[in-house]
């Protein structure tokens, strides 16, 4: 349920903002590090909020594949200590020291 909200969500703000960008024909010069071009605002726009939206699924990706990673670790490390505690260690022999 809470999946299909989210989309819902997304979908509205899509339709919303293709509903602006249509109406918006005005052509602005876009000057980047290495050229610059004329397009229409709503190509524009629509352009740099997909690609903010990529860039950031892909950042929020990586932090959580690096955290899923951890907790695999951890878990591991948390068996492994468990399985310890459960196999009795071998008591130690003191060697006999004879005092003449």
């Amino acid at each position: 349920m809470k999946y299909l909200l989210i989309f819902l969500l997304i979908l509205v703000i899509f339709v919303i903002s293709v509903t602006l960008g249509a109406h918006n024909d005005q052509v602005v010069t876009f000057n980047y590090l290495v050229a610059q071009g004329e397009y229409r605002v709503s190509t524009l726009l629509a352009t740099l909020f997909g690609t903010g939206f990529v860039l950031g699924w892909i950042i929020c990706g990586l932090f959580y594949l690096r955290t899923r990673i951890a907790l695999g670790r951890a878990e591991r490390k948390i068996k492994r200590l468990e399985l310890q505690l459960e196999t009795p260690a071998e008591p130690v022999s003191q060697p006999v020291v004879s005092k003449e």
